[in-house]
């Protein structure tokens, strides 16, 4: 194996979490799976909690680390993330991509697949939507996109807001860092760059950090504070 990556360690009790019961074992299927390559473990994040539930703080830091540093997510098992494959679709859609080592060939491909499956439920509300759409449009109400408005323009549109949603996801996860990075003594922007730098935590196009870029990243932290 290569790259850099993130390992995320899940029991579901207390007291498994106090014995270290399961998680010994899953550690040694993460090296089993890393071991021979050339790799990078930036951090190791355990976990307490119930799969049923999909709030999890440690796994939302897994994630984060992962957008910060370009990592892929490792987990021992697929069913330590969850066995909702709406929630495994979810991780597509936070932009990580993750690696189970006892089920190498589920990628974000197969976890698609496995979405659509769970997805078969969502088809009969669907029909329900279309017909009762077609019902209202039946009435005389006017759907769909005003008509000043093409596909060219709302394609535009769309495309913006995926970009401005990512970066501001991305500003989210740099907050607490600059946080703390200012609570260490860093007060000018050249400074801050310097320290994320040194966290080895790369810009969104995967450069260095620079004074003017830090300035950015504030505004739009402060931005989303307001």
């Amino acid at each position: 194996m290569a790259g850099a990556y993130v390992s995320y360690l899940r029991v579901s009790t207390d007291r498994q979490g106090r014995s270290g019961l399961g998680l010994e074992a899953q550690r040694r299927a993460v090296t089993d799976y890393l071991d021979g390559g050339r790799w990078t473990l930036i951090s190791e994040l355990v976990e307490i909690e119930s799969g049923a539930r999909n709030d999890r703080p440690r796994l939302a830091e897994a994630l984060a680390l992962c957008r910060l540093h370009g990592a892929t997510l490792l987990i021992a098992k697929l069913d330590r993330l969850s066995r909702d494959a709406h929630f495994l679709l979810g991780l597509q859609k936070a932009g990580v991509r993750f690696v189970a080592s006892d089920m190498p060939e589920a990628n974000e491909m197969v976890v698609g697949i496995m979405a659509v499956v769970a997805q078969a439920e969502r088809k009969m509300i669907s029909t329900r939507t279309r017909a009762a759409l077609a019902a209202v449009k039946a009435r005389g109400k006017t759907l769909g996109n005003p008509a000043n408005l093409t596909n060219q323009a709302t394609g535009r549109e769309r495309s913006a807001t995926v970009r401005i949603e990512i970066a501001d996801r991305r500003a989210a996860d740099l907050a607490p860092i600059v946080a703390s990075i200012r609570q260490a003594g860093a007060i000018s922007l050249r400074q801050i760059a310097a320290r994320l730098n040194e966290r080895a935590i790369p810009t969104a196009r995967g450069g260095a950090w620079s004074a003017a870029q830090v300035q950015h990243l504030i505004a739009r932290i402060e931005q989303a504070s307001r």
